[in-house]
């Protein structure tokens, strides 16, 4: 993957990037596994806002993805590779002999014409799925399940992956990228290969508008209100604050510990990212 710089014409596109589709094959999705994305633009059921810079955006449609790839021995080819707007990483619709369809999770190599297979009987190549139990040490892999049945869910954004570094105790363990090792179930699945758009971390928005088109609305620092609205707000002349950073409700908005000490969820970290 590449990304695609501009002419500098106007200030803007000066420092914009947009990503290359060079892997995508078609712009039209596959129109039974849409479902219309009711929008809340950050809005609860008494229509309070509960999540701020949210509303506007291009209208959505929701491509059901199959991340539990549980239809296993059955043989696939991926028919088109698509853009999904819902999610950083691109998708790829796969044709079963059965003739269902299916969209899946690409990866950075896949492409049209490429055989897909989820089961024991899958073999170890890109895109295929299998039990954590058959994949062998130093593979890379992605949409990974944390509990059998349950749906792939680690390494599923964009470029995202994790490496099989050991197996021990009906556990294997994985590395990922920020150094972190993991435990897992060797019952659980997981696809092998990278996510595709691995570019995807290095794009510039470069624009107030396309963040406005991607549904994001402006963020106002506190220091720029009046005391009243926030409580890094007034002063005389340009302050930075004059205390630690909070929130507009006086929550400390930097390394304040919010995890609930009574219900570790750390107990399959063998190290963790952080020292």
């Amino acid at each position: 993957m590449a990304l695609k710089q501009y002419r500098p014409t106007t200030p803007t596109l000066r420092y914009k990037t947009t990503t290359v589709f060079d892997q995508i094959t078609t712009d039209t999705p596959h129109k039974p596994l849409l479902v219309a994305k009711h929008r809340t633009n950050g809005r609860n059921n008494r229509g309070v806002i509960t999540v701020r810079h949210r509303g506007g955006g291009h209208k959505r449609f929701i491509r059901i993805i199959d991340f539990k790839r549980d239809k296993f021995n059955v043989p696939g080819i991926v028919e088109t590779i698509e853009y999904d707007p819902n999610r950083s990483a691109f998708i790829a619709l796969i044709k079963y002999v059965d003739g269902e369809r299916r969209y899946i999770l690409a990866t950075v190599n896949m492409k049209t014409g490429q055989k897909i297979m989820s089961g024991e009987k899958a073999e170890i190549a890109e895109g295929n799925c299998m039990l954590l139990a058959n994949v062998p040490l130093g593979t890379q892999v992605h949409n990974i399940e944390l509990r059998e049945k349950k749906g792939g869910q680690i390494a599923r954004s964009a470029g995202a992956y994790a490496e099989v570094v050991a197996k021990e105790n009906k556990m294997v363990q994985l590395k990922f990228p920020s150094s972190e090792i993991r435990n897992v179930r060797e019952s659980c699945v997981a696809t092998i290969g990278q996510v595709s758009n691995s570019d995807h971390m290095n794009v510039c928005i470069g624009s107030a508008g396309r963040k406005r088109h991607m549904g994001i609305r402006p963020t106002v620092r506190g220091v720029a209100m009046n005391p009243v609205d926030h409580p890094m707000g007034g002063g005389e002349g340009k302050t930075s604050g004059g205390g630690h950073p909070v929130s507009p409700w006086g929550q400390k908005a930097k390394g304040l510990k919010t995890r609930d000490r009574k219900k570790p969820s750390g107990k399959y970290i063998v190290r963790r990212r952080s020292k």
